[in-house]
């Protein structure tokens, strides 16, 4: 089941990611004809879900990368197999993104947990032991000489 911030989400709840729009309608709002988004998909570069019947369904983030998709295409001049690397590319650096800042979020937990730890050893120490601190030695030679009674005259 999906969850945002801990909070169960509602099932009917609609977000970017749900699947809702018919090839026609996902046409439309991308201004591409159907038979583009079916290239499209065989090409693996917007990949819709699927009904149980075989129907491609387009998400709100479909229709977005269609667009980008175009805009590269028609705009940048750029072909299909370089805008499918870089739909790769954006993809990874999303995810390597995600996770730096999973490892990040783990490495302050991990660093707030020594914290507390080394704090507990700290304040475990015996408050009646005194330091200890080495004593410097000196090279310098150090004649004694016992002193002499003197003698009374």
């Amino acid at each position: 089941m999906s969850q945002m911030d801990g909070r169960r989400r509602n099932p009917y709840e609609l977000t970017e990611e749900t699947p809702v729009y018919v090839i026609s309608v996902a046409a439309q709002l991308s201004g591409l004809h159907p038979q583009t988004l079916r290239q499209y998909d065989r090409l693996g570069l917007v990949s819709p879900d699927r009904t149980a019947g075989r129907g491609r369904r387009y998400s709100a983030r479909d229709i977005q990368l269609l667009r980008q998709v175009q805009q590269l295409s028609q705009d940048e001049g750029i072909n299909l197999a370089g805008i499918k690397r870089i739909i790769e590319l954006e993809n990874q650096v999303a995810a390597l993104q995600a996770r730096a800042a999973e490892l990040e979020n783990a490495l302050d937990g991990a660093a707030a947990a020594m914290r507390q730890r080394e704090a507990a050893v700290h304040a475990s120490y015996r408050r009646d032991l005194v330091p200890y601190q080495e004593v410097q030695q000196s090279s310098a030679l150090v004649v004694w000489r016992p002193k002499r009674q003197q003698q009374s005259d």
